[in-house]
Parts: C-alpha cells; sequence; structure tokens
C-alpha cells in the first residue's frame, strides 16, 4: 500500500513535538501540505526546521496559536484556504491527586484537550462536508477506556473525546468525510519522556530502566510489554487520513501495544 496525501492541506495541532511531531513528519512524508502548530512562534519555526531537516522539500506551514481559547483557534486556521484532515493532537496532562485537583484544572484540561477539537471541528468539517472529502481524528488514549487512579482529570477528556468523535461521525453519514479517534498506549513521547526521566531520577535508576518498570507496574496488561514509539501511533494516524481508509468511519481505533483487555 502507498498512500498519497498530494494536494491535501492537513491540521495538526500540537504538532511541535512528541506524537503530534511524528504525524506531521508522518503526513508530510505522504506528500501532504501541513499546518505545524504550537502555542509559541519561536517553537513552530524550530519545528519546521526540523521537519524540513527530515523530509526534505515537505510542504509546510505555521500555524502558531492557542488551541485552548476561541481566539487561539481562530488564529490557527485563519488564512490558510481549505484544511482537508485535521489531527486533533494537542493535550495537556500530568499526574495529580484527584482530592488535590483544583475547578480550575478541570476547566483547564476541558478547554485544552476537548473544547480546542471542538471548536476547529466546527470550523472545519462543514467545507469538507460540502467538498466531499474530509479527515478528522482525535487523539484519545487508552486511558479513556482506563481512567487511571493518577490521571483522573486526563482519562475524563480523553473519554469525552471518544464522545465528540462518534457524535462528529454521524453527522458525516453518506459523505466521504471521516471522522475517528485514535488512542495510543503508554507512548515515549517528549512529554511522557520527561515524566520517566523525573520518575527515574527519584528512584536512582535510568529512564529505560524506569519505563520498564513503569509498564510492568502500571500497565502490566501490555501484550507488548514496552512503550510505544511516536512513530508507531503516527503510522496509524497517517493511514487513518489516506484515501485507503475510506471505510473506516466512527471508529475508536488502539494502538496500546494490547493495554486494554477487550476484543472489540
Amino acid at each position: 500500500m502507498k498512500i498519497d496525501l498530494s494536494g491535501k492541506t492537513a491540521l495538526v495541532t500540537g504538532s511541535t513535538g512528541g506524537i503530534g511531531f511524528a504525524i506531521a513528519k508522518g503526513l508530510a512524508g505522504a506528500g501532504a501540505k501541513v499546518l505545524i502548530n504550537g502555542r509559541k512562534a519561536d517553537k513552530v519555526s524550530g519545528a519546521i526546521n526540523r521537519l524540513l531537516s527530515q523530509v526534505p522539500g515537505a510542504k509546510l506551514v505555521a500555524a502558531a496559536g492557542d488551541v485552548s481559547t476561541a481566539e487561539g483557534c481562530a488564529a490557527i486556521i485563519e488564512g490558510k484556504g481549505d484544511i482537508d484532515i485535521l489531527v486533533n493532537n494537542a493535550a495537556t496532562f500530568e499526574p495529580n491527586d484527584f482530592f488535590d485537583i483544583p475547578d480550575a484544572d478541570w476547566t483547564r484540561y476541558f478547554e485544552t484537550n476537548v473544547l480546542s477539537g471542538i471548536r476547529l471541528s466546527r470550523a472545519l468539517m462543514p467545507a469538507m462536508l460540502k467538498r466531499n472529502w474530509g479527515r478528522i481524528v482525535f487523539i484519545s488514549s487508552e486511558s479513556a477506556i482506563q481512567i487511571p487512579k493518577e490521571f483522573i482529570h486526563y482519562g475524563f477528556t480523553k473519554t469525552a473525546e471518544l464522545a465528540i468523535s462518534r457524535g462528529l461521525a454521524e453527522l458525516s453519514a453518506g459523505s466521504n468525510v471521516t471522522v475517528n479517534s485514535v488512542l495510543p498506549g503508554p507512548t515515549r513521547s517528549d512529554g511522557v519522556e520527561g515524566f520517566l526521566e523525573a520518575l527515574a531520577k527519584q528512584a536512582g535508576i535510568s529512564a529505560d530502566e524506569m519505563a520498564k518498570t513503569f509498564v510492568q507496574t502500571h500497565r502490566p496488561s501490555s501484550l507488548i510489554q514496552r512503550f510505544a514509539t511516536v512513530e508507531e501511533v503516527a503510522n496509524m494516524v497517517v493511514y487513518v487520513c489516506s484515501m485507503e481508509a475510506s471505510a473506516t468511519n466512527g471508529a475508536a481505533l488502539r494502538v496500546d501495544g494490547g493495554v486494554v483487555r477487550s476484543i472489540v
């Protein structure tokens, strides 16, 4: 199978690093023009330079803006023309005891992880339907299904994304627009790497040792018994964004290494 996205324009939110960067790289490698998003213009510029060094000739556009606000979402897409592919990847997370999470954090998580995808989908999906082609992908998490006690505020936003994604898919019925969710499991993204390094320092071991210990302790049901790479997650997303995935709609697709014990 050769995925060709030439002539398509994609927006990947939170694409200056981690899973988002890997998705942007995969889409650019398949020929799409990719809008690179981050809150700060300098980080977006740096990400574009890194991508160009890895995918020479890639068609990349800076799209700085804060997805957690209505104004930021509007600024990201203003003047960018038709956007055929939207990957709602931007998210915030950190472990915290439920009883110590203030209202402000719940609101911040909802605005960044959930409302961002709502706002951008609301802005871009009508034109996709009119053109009769488009792809919207929400990057959810296995934490949407198995809510971790240390990430309850994060898990609830990932569950919300599944509901929104399926609902939007219902609105695409009979068209060539698809809306799906991708659920990564433990993945060694930039943010997770920092989390692992902090835990490793406390335990006096290496980050690699901590990664193995973390999976064995906190995700013992993992079938691959390791963290996934960002590229492994991106591969699924690029496929879902392709013409070849035209019959996949309204799905929640797991790239969780088998963490979730389910046959469906």
